[in-house]
């Protein structure tokens, strides 16, 4: 019996976003801090490099201008978009404005250095942003993503805080608006291990790099 092969569609939505993804890795790396002027929605990746210990599997893939492995991938669509708007509305600065909060919760936390975070983005049309981001969030599974969730919260604004602090919070304390929140049961000790271990787990081979283990 011979097997039914499938033929490539390259319109197929998996394929489409698939090139948005790849279009993303293309993109000049920036320093997180010092992000150009531009406008425009879609997606990015934000790459660590520092001395942090629980991270050193992301910064040794990252250094020396690699930039292999995001420690977070995210995405800023207009506010049009989510109520279905007219999709010619113009987007206006939504992701540069998103990397920039991005930054400040970076400069807030007393255990990170901006001068260690890179990022790079991808300006594209609404409907390939969330597919977009959701495979390269698929295929790095990025830690800030993953496992030390909250990287990417806001402040609800006062009467609004309701449940516990995210665990990127307890691992990087500093944001002022998070110390309405109650207590996690993790203390940042359990978590920064956590961290090591989920991060040695990875699969050894990511977007076609080899991973060494840790002393090899």
């Amino acid at each position: 019996m011979t097997d039914r092969v499938v033929p490539f569609n390259p319109l197929d939505k998996k394929n489409l976003g698939a090139s948005v993804a790849e279009a993303l890795l293309t993109k000049e790396v920036h320093p997180l801090g010092e992000l150009p002027a531009f406008e425009g929605a879609g997606i990015y990746a934000i790459y660590y490099t520092g001395d942090f210990q629980p991270y050193q599997q992301v910064s040794r893939l990252n250094r020396d201008g690699k930039f292999l492995l995001p420690i977070y991938v995210g995405k800023a669509i207009p506010a049009g978009a989510r109520r279905g708007a007219d999709l010619e509305l113009a987007a206006g600065k939504v992701l540069q404005k998103r990397i920039k909060e991005h930054a400040e919760s970076v400069r807030a936390a007393d255990n990170l250095d901006i001068d260690d975070f890179h990022c790079r983005f991808l300006v594209v049309d609404d409907i390939w942003i969330p597919l977009g981001e959701s495979l390269i969030i698929g295929r790095f599974k990025p830690i800030w993503n993953a496992l030390i969730d909250g990287f990417g919260n806001h402040n609800p604004g006062k009467g609004r805080l309701a449940g516990k602090r995210s665990r990127w919070d307890v691992l990087h304390p500093g944001r002022g608006w998070v110390m309405n929140y109650a207590d996690r049961p993790e203390t940042a000790a359990q978590l920064a291990q956590d961290a090591e271990s989920y991060l040695k787990s990875l699969p050894a081979c990511l977007s076609g790099q080899f991973i060494q283990a840790e002393g090899e």
